[in-house]
């Protein structure tokens, strides 16, 4: 079977390379601002959690796993896997506030650039 390669592998690590650092931009800063300032995130958080665990201790782990996802971007290792997990964490941020899409919207933009980038690396050997 023949295949046909659509782009070059140099567009195609430059492609790569623009997806991590705009994830990473992406996870990275919202990691700060929540330990900046919980509170104005606890609201995204649906009720029912709150029975497990307190708002603020969810948006603490949050704000963990997002800096870790956006460090690993930057490292360039395994990214086929960071980037599952990055569009993991953002299509259940989209699907728990999908009544808030006026604010989340943006997140669908990050879902499919993580989407993306899964693509681009699924054959990696990083």
């Amino acid at each position: 079977m023949v295949k046909i390669k659509l782009i070059k592998r140099d567009e195609r690590d430059y492609a790569s390379l623009f997806l991590r650092f705009g994830l990473a931009f992406s996870f990275i800063y919202v990691a700060v601002s929540i330990l900046l300032n919980p509170l104005y995130w606890t609201g995204f958080i649906p009720s029912f959690v709150e029975i497990f665990l307190p708002a603020t201790t969810l948006i603490y782990s949050h704000a963990v796993l997002d800096a870790v996802l956006g460090i690993w971007l930057l490292t360039n290792k395994k990214i086929f896997y960071a980037s599952i997990l990055s569009a993991a964490n953002v299509f259940l941020i989209i699907a728990f506030n999908f009544g808030a899409m006026n604010i989340v919207f943006r997140d669908v933009t990050i879902f499919f650039s993580a989407v993306a980038l899964a693509v681009l690396t699924k054959n990696s050997k990083n």
